[in-house]
Parts: structure tokens; sequence; C-alpha cells
């Protein structure tokens, strides 16, 4: 990979190189990304896509990496993060919403404009984009519940919308997970609210969350997705792991589904404390515990 040459072709968009993703993370961790790019248009997405194409160079995006976890060694090629594409538009009862914009942010903006629907999100910290690919929900409420049309760019550089029916939406799960894309832009169908019924349930949301939910540390969010008929956290706590420390990573003491780096964990200590409470829960209880984070890029 020719980085002068990168550079003078991608002259209007922000590149660094070798750049460790431990500090772009949520959990802190992370290897180096041979080159991390930061468009701020669909225009310059679909410019570093036939960039990449062109060298064939393999690319990635990463979202704004909250619910994500990268391997020490890092990533191969290009990772493309969206967090300047954060526009934010409100349209009679539907909000348009660029990729890189923060799900707390368009929540706000809702409950700004007395539109109900998006309450349950206000405690997610993740990215737009982020939380249609994995159908993000929290309290009851799913943006499938809400989600109308996402535009989406791929891989040969041609622009695609997909409407609701289309999507395949289940439990933490979209069609673009099978699908090689970038989501660009995504539109939410809402409801007129009263403003303080709405406001009292995201204040409502957001202290249950901040009294249940350890984010004094690092974590990366959720670890894993909730098995049929049973509850993570307690199936965790069942097995006498809470609190247990694996390197510089723990299994929370406040909420035993969260994975924190209280001391320079890495991501094997994170991979490696995944994999041992996977062991435990299924040969104590016999229930296969999958991922919802996603753990991406190299061994060391």
């Amino acid at each position: 990979m020719n980085k002068i040459e990168m550079m003078d072709e991608l002259t209007d968009i922000t590149l660094l190189f070798d750049e460790p993703l431990m500090n772009f993370t949520f959990t802190k961790t992370g290897g180096p990304v041979d080159v991390l790019a930061f468009p701020k248009s669909r225009a310059e997405v679909t410019t570093l896509v036939e960039y990449c194409r062109s060298h064939e160079i393999p690319w990635l995006v990463l979202g704004n990496a909250s619910n994500l976890i990268v391997r020490d060694g890092g990533i191969r090629g290009m990772v493309i993060m969206l967090e300047n594409m954060k526009q934010i538009t409100v349209s009679k009862n539907q909000i348009i919403v660029e990729a890189g914009a923060k799900l707390i942010d368009t929540t706000y903006v809702a409950l700004e404009h007395d539109l109900t629907g998006f309450e349950f999100a206000c405690g997610i910290p993740g990215s737009i984009g982020g939380a249609v690919y994995m159908n993000a929900g929290a309290y009851g409420g799913e943006v499938k519940d809400i989600f109308t049309s996402v535009d989406v760019l791929l891989e040969d550089g041609t622009i695609r919308t997909l409407k609701n029916e289309e999507m395949q939406f289940s439990y933490r799960h979209s069609a673009i997970q099978d699908m090689h894309c970038i989501v660009l832009e995504a539109t939410f169908s809402l409801e007129k609210g009263e403003h303080s019924i709405i406001k009292s349930q995201m204040e409502e949301l957001t202290e249950l969350r901040e009294s249940k939910q350890p984010l004094e540390y690092p974590s990366c969010g959720s670890v894993f997705k909730r098995p049929e008929g049973h509850f993570t956290g307690k199936l965790i706590q069942d097995a006498g792991l809470q609190g247990m420390k694996w390197g510089g990573a723990q299994i929370s003491e406040k909420h035993a589904g969260f994975i924190v780096n209280i001391d320079h964990a890495t991501a094997t200590d994170y991979v490696e404390l995944i994999a041992h409470i996977q062991q435990v829960i299924k040969e104590k209880f016999d229930v296969v515990l999958e991922t919802e984070v996603r753990i991406i890029g190299e061994e060391r």
C-alpha cells in the first residue's frame, strides 16, 4: 500500500496510517489498522470504496466501534469510520439520519420535535449505521419497530435503498450483516407525542441504565445475545463467574452481562474471557451463549 500515492489521490479525506484502533474502540483495546479513513459525505465514501476496489485493498466499516472487539494484531487494509457523517434532518414525522450520527443524539432530536418511538434507544451508545446493522434494541424496543428505509453503498459502487420488509430483521440481526455494503443514511417513522411524557420516559430509561450498567469503565456493551428462555447475566451469576478477572478484563460486578477494562486489558484478554464464559455456561447449564459483540481483526 503506497501511502504517498493514497494521500495524493484522496487529498480531501482525512487518513491515518498504522493507527492503533484502541484509540477508537469503546473497550480501549485493538491493534493497528493499515489506514483509517474519515469521509465526510457519501461521495467521499464512494471514492474510498472505488479506490480500494481498483487497488485490491480490503475494506470494512466500524461505525463508532461501540459493540466491537478488534483483536491485538489489528486490521489489514482500510477501515472506514463515518463519525463525520452525522447530519440529522426532521421532515414531519420522519427523521432522516446519516450513518455516523450517534443514536443517543438522534433520540434527543426526536424529543425536540415531540416525536415518540425512539425513546428505547436513548441510552444505546452506538451509531445509526451500527444500530441498523444489528437491529439494536433495549427496554422493549428495537430499530425495526420504527425503521422505514436505508440507503446503502454496495461493493460495486452503486447505491441501493432497502425498505423495512427487505431487511429480514430479527433479534440483533438484519440483512445488511449478510452484505458487504456501507450504511449511508436511514429513515425512521415516528409519531407525534407529548414532550413531557417523552422526556420523562427518556429520563427514566437513562436513570435505569446508569444504575444497572458499568458505565464508569470501558466496555463493549452487552457481550452476549439473550439465549431463549434465559437471562445471560443470571446464568453468569449462577455459574459463580461474576467479578472474575482475566488479565486486565473483568466480568462486571455491577452487571454480569458486561466485561469491563479495569487495568489496560488487551483484546486477547477479552476474547479468552468470553470463550471461558461460554465454556462454563455450556458445561453447567447446557446453554450456548452467542456473542452479540463483533470480534474482528488478526491475532498478534
